[in-house]
């Protein structure tokens, strides 16, 4: 599709649809693009300061400038808007939903690796889940520190407070809900970008020279001369594209067109006029400093150029785009915990719906102040945006480039490309992701550790996990009894029948589940019916409502039952056994089989300390009762204790 094409939205669509995309549009600038967005108020400086390091002529900031214009080209414009975005899963995008697309490919010799490529791009997104609320907020509020008068008041100490306040406050309302206040988001934005792109056209006269940046070899020039310097400037210059992975993600709820609408008619017209501002503004100041026979000093470039008449009406809708934007980062950490505990990644969270007309609305108590506990140590470690700004680009070139993996798996197996032409689209792509992430890595000591860290903690926990819950399930199933053979045993001594439907959640329901087993050794009674329930996730963002519920009936007491869910819906087995009309659904007792773990002696299984933490996480995960939706005073739990 090309740029023309997203530019007429009557094109390829009826009149009657034009308010729905207008309206979807204009959420989808409130949302999707307020991390990127707000990538003018540190990625220009940043990328300067590198460069500035050893002195500073015009060409090395019409450099700086062409590898920033050119990096929303590339990365955004081709790689994301034109291509990725093609890879949805029915709709959803993101790195898990990605993955799903990719394990619904039959790579079955691959699915381990495929498995832990989409860890690991949950894990790095984690990394940056916790950095951009603390950069992109602390960034807009040291915006105070460029009031005139005002300036002396703002200390580097009050400016953290400001900060930390503003971030605890929308922590502190997540679990509230985020619908009304979100209708905001979209004219807020608007706003913003519509301020920032009249701000940098106003400065490009300051140095016309500034648009020859258009043309691609002052970027190529640039990094060919600079040697290892140029490297650091291109760290700095990802952060121009930080937020691209929202416009994947994000495709579920406001769909492909209207995010593609947004960024061509408004959000990268507004970012290339801004970037194109502050390089003017600069070489400006540059040439006054030449002419002064004064040393060059990178600045705060976005807030300079503001007249100071409007600069607090500007550093204050900059807080409020950089709340919107972390906001969209909070929410987007719930759904992709969301989307690992149903594909098996995670342990079982407490997740609370706050609002009955929109399932996606979730929030995590767990993640919501995990996440805040590491913005706080993060704000108070690194005290400004600059210094936490080194730190913000690895986790996000590392996750880019897991998705670019994803995507080759995708194209070779979902869309049946031959190998030369998947190699020819994502090879490119792969090697600038590549080139950025390793200019990224060379920033590992002034903070990049951070997010690196963060994303090897999760990955220890999810390998755990997933090893763990192997394990488990071979100790449980071992020597377990077809549930069709205990029908036919029970069938020819039948125990104590008691009237009333029981239903037995178990991983496999073809096997004879332990609770059944204990039930009738310790109450000797088997109920009239009896429902042997597996809950399985699809690699779907959602169940077609007609593969909701399969049942087997083996006799006729015994059915073997499977509900489907999507990876981006949240379980509710008692009302859709009920919306089966399975006899007796809506008065059924659940068992669920509740086992504990004990450390085996011997090297079998996982190291001591990997047992130590899968037992940590199984005893802490979320109680089975809550998750699945069923009523405490209907539960009935059993269990054995397992060595492992």
């Amino acid at each position: 599709m090309s740029l023309s094409e997203l530019a007429s939205p009557g094109a390829s669509e009826p009149s009657h649809h034009r308010p729905r995309t207008a309206a979807l549009t204009i959420g989808a600038i409130g949302v999707v693009f307020g991390d990127i967005g707000t990538s003018p108020l540190y990625a220009f400086r940043e990328a300067l300061g590198q460069a500035a390091s050893d002195g500073l002529v015009r060409e090395e900031i019409v450099g700086v400038m062409s590898l920033a214009l050119w990096a929303l080209i590339v990365i955004v414009t081709l790689k994301y808007v034109v291509f990725l975005m093609r890879a949805d899963n029915e709709g959803e995008g993101g790195v898990l939903a990605l993955l799903a697309l990719a394990q619904r490919g039959g790579a079955r010799r691959r699915g381990g690796f495929v498995l832990m490529l989409g860890a690991l791009g949950a894990a790095l997104f984690y990394g940056d889940a916790v950095i951009t609320p603390a950069l992109s907020v602390l960034s807009a509020v040291e915006g105070l520190k460029s009031l005139p008068a005002a300036a002396p008041l703002f200390t580097e100490s009050r400016i953290i407070l400001i900060a930390l306040a503003i971030l605890a406050g929308l922590f502190a309302i997540q679990s509230r809900g985020t619908a009304t206040v979100s209708k905001l988001f979209g004219p807020v934005c608007i706003v913003w970008f519509l301020a920032i792109g009249a701000l940098g056209l106003i400065h490009i006269a300051d140095g016309p020279a500034i648009l020859q940046a258009f043309l691609p070899w002052h970027a190529v020039n640039f990094v060919a001369h600079e040697g290892v310097l140029g490297l650091f400037v291109l760290g700095a210059v990802f952060l121009t594209v930080t937020g691209a992975e929202a416009l994947t993600a994000d495709m579920g709820h406001f769909g492909k067109r209207p995010i593609r609408l947004g960024w061509a008619l408004l959000v990268f017209p507004a970012l290339a006029l801004n970037y194109l501002g502050q390089g003017a503004f600069a070489i400006r100041v540059l040439e006054e400093s030449d002419r002064l026979g004064r040393p060059f000093a990178n600045l705060d470039w976005f807030f300079l150029m503001i007249p100071d008449a409007v600069r607090l009406p500007m550093v204050l809708l900059a807080t409020a785009a950089t709340i919107i934007a972390s906001q969209a980062v909070i929410t987007g950490a719930f759904s992709l915990t969301r989307q690992a505990i149903q594909l098996g990644l995670l342990p079982r969270l407490k997740i609370e719906q706050t609002s009955p007309g929109h399932e996606g609305q979730i929030y995590i108590p767990f993640v919501n102040w995990a996440v805040l506990a590491g913005v706080v140590m993060l704000t108070l470690g690194f005290r400004t945006s600059s210094a936490m700004a080194a730190a913000y680009g690895i986790a996000v070139t590392g996750t880019m480039v897991v998705t670019c993996c994803l995507a080759f798996v995708v194209v070779r197996n979902r869309w049946n490309w031959s190998v030369p032409a998947a190699l020819a689209v994502i090879v490119p792509f792969l090697a600038i992701d590549l080139v950025f992430f390793g200019a990224n890595i060379l920033r590992v000591i002034e903070g990049g550790w951070v997010p690196l860290t963060i994303a090897a903690a999760l990955m220890l926990v999810i390998v755990t996990w997933i090893r763990g819950r192997r394990i488990v399930s071979e100790l449980e199933n071992d020597g377990a009894v077809p549930l069709a053979d205990m029908a036919r045993a029970l069938a020819k001594r039948p125990p104590t029948r008691v009237p009333g439907t029981a239903v037995f959640l178990t991983a496999r329901n073809e096997l004879t589940p332990h609770a059944l087993l204990h039930n009738l050794k310790h109450n000797g009674v088997l109920h009239a019916h009896v429902f042997v329930t597996t809950v399985k996730t699809l690699r779907r963002p959602q169940a077609e409502p007609g593969e909701r519920v399969a049942v087997t009936r083996i006799d006729d007491t015994f059915a073997r039952v499977e509900l489907r869910y999507g990876f981006m819906e949240t379980p509710d087995v008692r009302s859709d056994l009920i919306a089966a009309g399975l006899p007796g659904a809506d008065k059924a007792s659940f068992f669920i089989g509740r086992n504990n773990y004990a450390f085996a002696d011997g090297d079998a299984g996982m190291p001591l300390w990997q047992d130590v933490l899968f037992v940590t996480l199984h005893r802490n995960a979320a109680d089975p009762t809550d998750y699945f939706a069923i009523p405490s005073n209907r539960v009935i739990e059993l269990g054995a204790q397992y060595a492992i």
